[in-house]
């Protein structure tokens, strides 16, 4: 017959072990909770902002196919945040050889897709009330750009807006979108209204097709053989910059370039 310590031990021992199971089941439930956790409107909403950012290069594109694209820089970074968490990002373009010319000066809202439209991420471009305050402003110290309150103050004329959705899962891309249907009013180069459509992809690649049409539905500016692509600044060679796709196109190809990239300034 057992002793009475040996009873004792077997009750701590269940009972050590019951209180085992319970800290495993309650860790292991907290641990599904976790990642049954849905993405939130404003998760998506900074992915894109944190997507949108930085310092990506065309080259690749115009490496293949340099009858139709070139090398163009196109450099984004914060600029502020409004009061409701949107945040406000500074987009500019420019050729490789000359980034300190930019010929695409443009302010983004990110926020997310309002309620009842079936997005996750609303992304709005607006012109630049001064836009030579604002050249090259990633590239400046923060005490030399124009401060959250001056950017917020500098938002101009609301030009598109474009409805991100997630890609479904296995796809390259990881949001993608357009402006709705019909676009938005244009009026450069005979044009009536125009369309964007942008792509988010791993690796931080960004892919943009914007194409203005008149009225009767002839595209009059724009790429028609398919996007840019755009890929996060590499680590550049010397033998890079002597590269021919680096340098400006000539002055004839300069009005095919402004309508690739829809230069419509405020007056």
């Amino acid at each position: 017959m057992g002793t009475d310590s040996d009873s004792d031990a077997n009750g701590w021992n269940r009972a050590r072990g019951l209180a085992l199971k319970t800290l495993l089941l309650f860790g292991g439930a907290l641990l599904v909770k976790r990642l049954r956790k849905s993405t939130t409107r404003w998760d998506h909403a900074h992915f894109v902002s944190k997507s949108l950012a930085g310092e990506k290069y065309s080259k690749e594109q115009a490496s293949r196919d340099p009858d139709n694209y070139f090398n163009i820089r196109m450099l984004t970074c914060p600029a502020a945040e409004l009061v409701d968490g949107s945040k406000v990002l500074y987009f500019e373009q420019a050729f490789w050889r000359t980034p300190q010319k930019p010929f695409r000066q443009r302010l983004f809202m990110v926020k997310p897709c309002p309620k009842e439209l079936k997005c996750d991420v609303e992304l709005s471009t607006y012109a630049i009330r001064d836009m030579e305050e604002y050249k090259n402003f990633c590239d400046r110290p923060r005490d030399q750009r124009p401060q959250p309150e001056e950017v917020i103050g500098d938002i101009a004329e609301h030009l598109t807006t474009v409805h991100l959705k997630r890609c479904p899962r296995g796809k390259r891309c990881l949001y993608k979108g357009s402006t709705p249907p019909g676009g938005f009013p244009n009026s450069w180069n005979g044009a009536t209204h125009c369309t964007s459509e942008l792509a988010i992809l791993k690796n931080n690649d960004i892919h943009t097709w914007d194409r203005g049409y008149d009225d009767d539905g002839n595209q009059v500016w724009g790429q028609k053989e398919g996007p840019y692509e755009f890929k996060p600044a590499p680590t550049s060679s010397f033998s890079d910059m002597f590269s021919p796709l680096n340098f400006p196109p000539p002055p004839s190809m300069e009005r095919r370039i402004e309508g690739s990239f829809v230069l419509q300034e405020q007056e």
